[in-house]
């Protein structure tokens, strides 16, 4: 078999497991948290190098930085050029997680790149993926995974792509266009750069965010419900594209079901490497469905159970039938159906934010707080904006799909969210970002992280009720950045 070129932008290189499976099923990895993606997971980039691949990464990481095993450069990429944590400044690379807490965080291999910082980021990485390309031949197979920051926050972008936008009224809505352009003309660049150095004819290239928009940060999902980090539509739903020569059925428009993990088992299987069931994916290989419009063998999608989140208040064991605690956040999908519990996140419908002034009336118009509520249930295919709630008319689909949830969770692994470390500080990194724990000491923490349990949210006494508001505080105000 011949082999193919590979180009990713914006999706994860994780292994083609729920979050479940991975146990970082709850929330994201802080950069001072001792984890990381589990060293015993296989990552898309170690299967195409078993496969004969040369691989590149470029862009963002976030999947945990504390030890150096945990890095691009020790989970299957060649090379490596961009940032550990979730969220820098565009030209200084800085980060900051907390007030005082700041450090650079711009790195080329397993070193800090302090000579890169001023350029922005995503002009950066567009011309480090053409430096690859030009670098390398097309007769050997090659797999570069871009991870662009943008559209991600802070809003900032090169001043002559806001002109252009400078009739726009919003300020946050001005500068996300300006960014979204300057992204397209990064992938224009890339995919020229793919016929100039004589890869494109035998290249697949694949597009996809990575989940909905941040709706206070210039993003909008209307007319879906819900922004990024809830388990409505608006913040499940991904879009994007897959381009080249190599497709059987070109320009058209797809509604198969695809899943983030199936993009593992499909991407091996077009680099002529196997999968097997030994692997524990859950991920399927939908290129026929891509290239050939055949049906998905996908059927269902966990969207995550994250047994810390805060329980809903009104859910109980009652209310799902025996069989589940509905406080608990849930969501799951199965055929035309989608099944939600606990606390799916803020769940209105935000029009696109075109005034220069957004004003309060009209973000209130559709606001659907339902403080009593722990169980949603939509005919996703017929109701795609979730505006018509059925739980309480299909009780026997209901309870078909808490028993699904109940399945997955007798699979699920223990949850990996250990405390914050004082030594991840990056004064003590030389003011960068960076691996900080020893061999033994990464040990004993992944040991640490594996023990953690619901056990730790039942304390009562005064200073941990302050703590725990405090770290809810804190998460509403994150939101807003992660």
């Amino acid at each position: 078999m011949r082999k193919l070129r590979l180009r990713e932008m914006k999706y994860s290189t994780s292994p083609a497991r729920y979050q479940i499976h991975t146990g970082l099923q709850h929330s994201i990895i802080r950069p001072q948290q001792p984890n990381c993606l589990p060293l015993d997971q296989v990552t898309l980039p170690q299967k195409l190098q078993e496969a004969g691949y040369s691989t590149h990464m470029v862009g963002k990481w976030h999947l945990g930085f504390y030890r150096k095993e945990c890095l691009p450069t020790r989970r299957g990429f060649d090379t490596f050029l961009g940032s550990l944590t979730g969220n820098v400044d565009y030209y200084t690379y800085d980060n900051c997680d907390g007030p005082g807490v700041c450090g650079f965080d711009l790195h080329e291999g397993e070193n800090v790149a302090w000579g890169l910082s001023g350029q922005y980021s995503t002009m950066l990485y567009a011309q480090r993926a053409s430096h690859i390309l030009a670098s390398h031949s097309p007769r050997r197979p090659l797999f570069l995974y871009i991870a662009f920051q943008a559209v991600h926050t802070p809003l900032q972008s090169p001043r002559e792509y806001l002109y252009r936008y400078r009739t726009m009224g919003n300020v946050a809505r001005r500068k996300y266009a300006a960014m979204v352009t300057c992204m397209d003309e990064a992938v224009r660049n890339i995919t020229w750069a793919l016929k100039r150095y004589g890869f494109y004819n035998n290249s697949i290239i694949i597009f996809s965010s990575d989940n909905g928009g941040q709706t206070f940060s210039g993003g909008s999902n209307w007319p879906l419900r819900g922004r990024k980090g809830t388990y409505w539509e608006g913040g499940v739903r991904g879009l994007g594209f897959v381009h080249s020569p190599l497709l059987k059925r070109k320009r058209r428009t797809s509604r198969a079901l695809v899943h983030i993990t199936d993009w593992y088992p499909t991407l091996v299987g077009l680099g002529g490497g196997t999968t097997s069931a030994a692997d524990g994916l859950d991920g399927y290989d939908v290129w026929p469905a891509i290239s050939e419009g055949r049906a998905s063998p996908r059927t269902e999608i966990l969207h995550n159970i994250d047994p810390l989140y805060n329980h809903a208040r009104h859910g109980s064991l009652e209310g799902g039938f025996g069989i589940w605690n509905t406080a608990v956040q849930a969501a799951i999908r199965v055929g035309e159906w989608k099944l939600l519990t606990g606390d799916p996140g803020y769940g209105d419908w935000i029009p696109p934010q075109t005034l220069a002034a957004f004003p309060g009336s009209w973000w209130n118009l559709e606001r659907m707080a339902s403080t009593r509520q722990a169980v949603w249930l939509f005919n996703i295919t017929a109701d795609p904006y979730e505006r018509e709630d059925l739980a309480g008319q299909r009780p026997d689909v209901v309870r078909a799909l808490l028993a699904r949830l109940v399945d997955y969770n007798r699979t699920a692994i223990p949850v990996r969210y250990p405390a914050e470390n004082p030594r991840a500080h990056p004064d003590f990194n030389g003011g960068a970002w960076g691996p900080w724990a020893t061999e033994e000491e990464g040990e004993e923490e992944e040991g640490r992280a594996r023990g953690f349990s619901r056990g730790r949210r039942k304390k009562k006494c005064k200073i941990c009720k302050l703590r725990s508001f405090f770290r809810k505080l804190n998460t509403r105000l994150m939101s807003h950045r992660i």
